[in-house]
């Protein structure tokens, strides 16, 4: 198959809102209630840990299914790449597709759970690892954002510590930036100690299901 198709197929898999379709689903617009985003966190605060958990666990599937099916189809030509760098590809298209959604005018998630699916389905070790660390430090801090940040550090210093491709320093680098760009509005409420921290219920009131019904 030829790699820039499999790179399409990654993206378009990257970009199926599953937070915006649970809510809505729900009768919630997820976009307009909490804190906006479409991404797990804000779907747990509005509609509860069951259904923030099915939104995270679909993200992190969409990642690891790009990823996997790039390292096991092997694209034409792809001797021009090291071992396992056709994973790597389709992870972080996966990952540009979460963040850039055409389905929501290219304002899509943070790209946290779709990451954390495409390092698995790529370099396990290393999203095992950034897991471990994200999972950690909210034990500690329990600010899903601060988590979220030492854990993109985590997975930067892991690549090299597991001797990455450079293809994947460099790409996942460039996605571990865009996601503190993403996060600039909660560095700043962090600094100023205005980030509400991450509870196990809901702490947001969603919008009434007629209300939210129409926003779809």
């Amino acid at each position: 198959m030829n790699l820039a198709l499999l790179l399409a197929v990654s993206f378009f898999l990257g970009s199926i809102p599953f937070g915006l379709l649970i809510g809505k689903a729900r009768g919630v617009d997820v976009r307009k209630a909490g804190s906006g985003n479409i991404g797990a966190t804000n779907v747990w605060r509005l509609l509860g840990p069951t259904w923030g958990t099915v939104s995270f666990l679909l993200d992190v599937a969409k990642g690891a299914a790009a990823a996997l099916l790039c390292g096991l189809v092997q694209p034409e030509a792809f001797w021009i790449f090291m071992k396992g760098d056709a994973a790597t590809l389709g992870g972080v298209a996966a990952v540009a597709g979460h963040m850039l959604s055409p389905f929501v005018g290219f304002k899509g998630g943070k790209g946290i759970a779709a990451g954390l699916g495409a390092l698995l389905g790529s370099a396990p070790l290393v999203g095992l690892g950034g897991f471990g660390v994200f999972l950690i430090t909210m034990v500690f801090c329990q600010y899903v954002s601060l988590s979220s940040l030492v854990a993109v550090i985590a997975v930067m210093s892991l690549g090299f510590w597991f001797r990455q491709s450079p293809l994947f320093l460099v790409t996942y680098g460039m996605i571990g930036l865009y996601i503190y760009i993403k996060h600039i509005p909660n560095i700043k409420r962090l600094l100023k100690g205005e980030e509400p921290k991450f509870k196990l219920k809901p702490t947001q009131t969603p919008p009434p299901t007629a209300e939210g019904a129409k926003g779809t």
